[in-house]
């Protein structure tokens, strides 16, 4: 017992060092981006011959103030992941921007996956920042897990193909931008 306790005990400060607390400076909060990739696996059926369903869409999750969500149900779309903390002062200063591009790129769902509070605080947050995107209360991590996310902010971008790349760290207005653009029209 005391072993499986260390261990989540390590875990929960390897999640909460990602951002740092919330005495943290400008300077320290920025951390490198980092991308990894996974294709659907196969024999998965697809809602469309164009479109896989990629494993990280296999959930069910509850909405911060809201219903439900099938991740299944976003499958054949282009889909922003974006995976935050509600006290995270990088995703504080991140959440502007997070919300001008998802207004501005009408042809990409955008998801918020909060985590790591409550969803009274989560829902602060929303409302604090004016996402107008749907955002998904991962109280326990279970989102966060299915993509391999153990710090925020991560972005997880997922294509229409059912392709799936990961973004470990923050990504500035142009830097989402690009990739966003790229994700709806990946022909150029």
């Amino acid at each position: 017992m005391k072993i499986r306790y260390a261990l989540a005990l390590l875990g929960t400060v390897g999640v909460v060092a990602g951002c740092g607390g919330p005495g943290e400076d400008a300077a320290s909060a920025t951390s490198s981006a980092s991308a990894t990739s996974s294709a659907a696996p196969a024999g998965q059926s697809a809602p469309s011959s164009a479109a896989a369903v990629p494993a990280q869409l296999d959930f069910t999750a509850k909405t911060v103030g809201g219903p439900e969500i099938s991740g299944q149900s976003l499958a054949g779309k282009p889909v922003v992941f974006w995976f935050w903390a509600p006290w995270c002062p990088t995703c504080q200063r991140e959440a502007p921007d997070v919300a001008k591009v998802a207004r501005a790129t009408p042809d990409a769902t955008f998801i918020g996956v909060a985590a790591q509070d409550q969803e009274p605080a989560m829902q602060e947050f929303v409302d604090k920042y004016d996402l107008g995107f749907t955002n998904i209360a991962d109280v326990d991590g279970a989102v966060w897990q299915r993509f391999g996310v153990t710090a925020q902010p991560a972005f997880a971008f997922v294509g229409a193909d059912g392709s799936v790349d990961v973004v470990r760290g923050t990504l500035g207005e142009p830097a989402l931008s690009t990739r966003v653009s790229t994700l709806v029209n990946p022909d150029g």
